[in-house]
């Protein structure tokens, strides 16, 4: 697996859930991961069920086997200033800017140069060792943007070291697109089995192979249970009204006559066939566009009461099995 992992797809789609559930995956077994948010939703503090995420690098779960889980919520604004004391040593002054609002502005009026602090950090994180040599983290996952901007936020270094040709800038920008283009980095799409999704999936996929970055696999989010397979689709869709009543009457569910208990089922029934029917086809209809992508693909389960700490779990436990860790 790639040492960095960035996880997107179209909103909606739960990719800050997959992300976390990705982090616990890989930090099964003694592992170390860094979950990194980059939108300032601090959608991870709420699905990890804790306090709001500082500008600081905090442990926030325990995978099985004994891993940790450690989480960044990156600031654009505390980004520049560590970037600041980091080429040019103006710690101090750096602080006086802030105060005077001109990183604020500066982050503001160029939108680039945000991309460029929150995937810089990111990548820093990648890259770092602790005294033994060992890396800090053994994987980061990044809780990226969504699909419509994961190329242009990803690929935003590449923008910057060609128009600074020399110096610091240059060079971090340098640094940070060889570690996204690099087989370090894993590009994973989230989406759903429903039409819009999957096409901006698919349109996705494709923007980040012109720019050269690395796409990793598809996760197909929130999969329903299969109630029925082809064969009794079909079935349910020739049923006869009045076999359906008889059927219902046979199984105790009142007489057959017009009026009884069984006849008033069969309307409701009939629109629930039909409608499992429709998505049943609309389903097996997007895992075959999915499957000309020729990426992986992999699946996790809807859970209808909602998501919460023991879901996620079962989420890694999934992504696990599914040769994801």
């Amino acid at each position: 697996m790639s040492r960095l992992q960035v996880v997107s797809g179209k909103g909606g789609t739960g990719k800050t859930t997959v992300a976390a559930a990705l982090a616990l995956a890989l930090a099964t077994e003694g592992k170390r991961t860094l979950l990194v948010e980059v939108e300032g939703r601090q959608g991870i503090a709420q699905l990890f069920e804790t306090e709001a995420l500082p500008y600081e690098e905090r442990k926030i779960a325990v995978a099985p086997g004994g891993g940790e889980v450690y989480a960044l919520a990156i600031d654009p604004e505390l980004a520049l200033l560590d970037y600041l004391q980091m080429f040019y040593k103006l710690g101090g002054a750096g602080r006086a800017l802030k105060k005077l609002g001109a990183i604020d502005f500066a982050t503001t009026i160029a939108p680039g140069l945000r991309d460029v602090l929150l995937t810089g950090k990111a990548c820093e994180a990648v890259r770092r060792k602790d005294k033994s040599g060992r890396f800090a983290y053994d994987y980061v996952v990044m809780d990226a943007p969504p699909t419509g901007r994961i190329t242009r936020f990803l690929n935003v270094n590449d923008e910057v070291a060609g128009l600074a040709k020399f110096g610091p800038i240059h060079n971090q920008a340098q640094a940070v697109m060889r570690v996204l283009k690099s087989r370090e980095t894993s590009v994973h799409l989230v989406t759903l089995l429903e039409e819009m999704p999957v096409q901006e999936t698919a349109d996705g996929i494709a923007e980040l192979r012109s720019a050269n970055l690395p796409v990793g696999r598809i996760i197909v989010n929130m999969v329903r249970p299969e109630v029925l397979d082809a064969v009794a689709v079909e079935h349910v869709r020739a049923l006869p009204r009045t076999a359906l009543a008889q059927s219902l009457s046979a199984a105790g569910l009142g007489g057959a006559r017009r009026g009884g208990n069984a006849e008033r089922l069969v309307d409701p029934l009939l629109r629930q066939a039909d409608e499992y029917a429709e998505r049943y086809t609309l389903e097996h209809e997007q895992r075959a566009v999915l499957a000309e992508l020729g990426l992986p693909l992999h699946e996790l389960p809807l859970f209808s009461e909602g998501m919460d700490l023991s879901c996620l779990y079962e989420l890694a436990t999934h992504l696990r099995k599914q040769g994801m860790s």
